[in-house]
This record gives C-alpha cells, sequence and structure tokens, in this order.
C-alpha cells in the first residue's frame, strides 16, 4: 500500500529528505569487498534486501505537493490471497514481467526481473503481502480534520454483514495524471454490491469535510504491480491474450481467481491506521 499512498500523495506530514554523513575525504578510499550472499542478508521469511531497495527507491511521483500539516487519508479493505491459489496466479504474473519491461511490486517496489528465477521468493514478494480495495480516494487532510473524518466513518459503517468477495478478473488501471500503470485484480461479481454501498458511505463522509469524492463508476480491485508512466497499451494485450487463453483452455476466467471473506474497514492517516469496523453475523 505504501507504493499506492506514495503515487497518490504523502503518507506522513514528515519531510522526505534524508541527511546524509559527511564524506572524510583526507582518508584513503577503503577496499571494496565484495557483497556477502543474499541469504546471509536475509533473516528467514524476510525480504531484507527488498526492504532496503523500497528506502531508496526514486521513482515514486507525487499527484498533490507536500504542505506541512497535511496527512494522506486512504480508505481502504484489507485483503489477504489464499495461499491455495497464489501458484496459478504467479504464473501470469511471471509472463507479464517477461514481456512488458518496468513492472514493480506494489508495495515495496522492488523490480519484478530480478524474481523471475526465484518463484519462491516471487510469490512471497508479490502475492504474499496484504492488499486494499480503496473505498475512496487518497487525499491530504488537515490535522484538525482526522477526528471528524474517523468518527464519521465509524458511525457510518460501523455495522456490516460478512459477505465473500470474488475477484475473477485481470484489469489495468492508470492513476488520473498518468503517472502510473498498475496490473490489478478487479472483483466484478460477488462481494460488488456490497463494496459499492460501503464507497458511497465514504464518499458522504468526504463530501461533508469537502473532500473529492469517488469515481463516478467504481471498480473495485487490488493492485498487484505497477510501471512508471502509461504503459496501459502494453499491458492490456498482455492481459487480454491471456484472459483468451484461458477461456479456450475452460480456466481461469471462467471462474473465480480467488475468494477471500470481508473483514474489516480501514482508515490509514499518515502512518497511523483506525479499525473503522468488523464484520458482523454469519
Amino acid at each position: 500500500m505504501e507504493a499506492l499512498i506514495a503515487s497518490y500523495g504523502d503518507s506522513s506530514s514528515d519531510s522526505e529528505s534524508e541527511s546524509q554523513p559527511p564524506i572524510d575525504n583526507r582518508s584513503p578510499p577503503a577496499t571494496v569487498l565484495p557483497p556477502p550472499p543474499i541469504d546471509l542478508l536475509n533473516p528467514p521469511n524476510t525480504l531484507g534486501t527488498f526492504d532496503y531497495l523500497e528506502r531508496n527507491s526514486g521513482s515514486r511521483i507525487r499527484s498533490f505537493p507536500h504542505i506541512e500539516g497535511n496527512y494522506a487519508l486512504h480508505v481502504y479493505i484489507p485483503v489477504f490471497i489464499p495461499s491455495e491459489r497464489k501458484k496459478e496466479l504467479i504464473q501470469f504474473l511471471k509472463k507479464a514481467t517477461s514481456l512488458v519491461q518496468g513492472l514493480h511490486v506494489v508495495d515495496i517496489d522492488v523490480p519484478l526481473h530480478m524474481l523471475l528465477k526465484d518463484e519462491e521468493k516471487m510469490v512471497q514478494a508479490a502475492l504474499g503481502r496484504e492488499f486494499h480495495i480503496s473505498l475512496g480516494r487518497t487525499v491530504p487532510i488537515r490535522v484538525h480534520q482526522i477526528d471528524s473524518v474517523v468518527a464519521m466513518l465509524r458511525q457510518k459503517l460501523q455495522f456490516q454483514k460478512r459477505y465473500l468477495i470474488d475477484f475473477n478478473k485481470w484489469e489495468v488501471f492508470v492513476n488520473d495524471d498518468k503517472t502510473r500503470t498498475f496490473l490489478s485484480i478487479e472483483n466484478t461479481t460477488g462481494g460488488l454490491a456490497e463494496i459499492t454501498e460501503q464507497i458511497q458511505a465514504v464518499n458522504e463522509v468526504y463530501k461533508l469535510h469537502n473532500l473529492p469524492e469517488f469515481y463516478k463508476d467504481p471498480r473495485p480491485h487490488i493492485s498487484i504491480a505497477w510501471a512508471v508512466g502509461d504503459i496501459s497499451q502494453s499491458l492490456k494485450r498482455v492481459v487480454e491474450g491471456e484472459m483468451k487463453r484461458h477461456i479456450n483452455v475452460g480456466g481461469l476466467s471462467m471462474r473465480s481467481m480467488f475468494t477471500c471473506k470481508f473483514s474489516n474497514i480501514v482508515c490509514k492517516v499518515g502512518n497511523k491506521t483506525y479499525n473503522i469496523c468488523g464484520s458482523q453475523g454469519q
């Protein structure tokens, strides 16, 4: 999610600049040693090298300027991909990566081509994380608006019944200023009506705070990968070819890619998260 928020705006009001230690030109340059093995750098079940790459990514682009005292607001449904469906999904992701240059893992900003030779690590990096269905635009709010926004969201969304969300379609999206292209999995069937109602409730809260409402015809989805700029045409050709292939063999597009249970709505303001509701009933 950090990659998404970074593409739309600030994740906090803190400055992004980092100070660099001074260079001591009086000392002779040290001998550069080869890096240790990757497995030594990365503890088990971590993405240590990728965490470093995330912190040092220089390709993030703001959609609104940083202003002191502004915080990025993001309201979303958390989503986790079931383990048993990851192998199918990763096969297409590998194919897309080999055909389209510049794809990165959402959230940690690791170039996907670096993972092609290690499927296990690719699954872990690209699919083994929390994804998000956005219920509103990511927008800047002032500090004095935070309590009011959170309270109204909880009031309107506190009682939510359990339901299933079906993801059944690869799709390509481009952000408003065309600085980012996203390879996503869309929800077009089960759960769509419930998510649409939740988006309407979030819109009402945004409107009361003079914040821009969500898209007129929302298309709920989770984003798996991103690329700089508008490469939607080339990426759509790959997606369309893959979906046609599965139609011909009666495969992935004939059924849900995966299903997850709605469990919660989260509001993230800067680096702080607020639980808005939990699912109720059967």
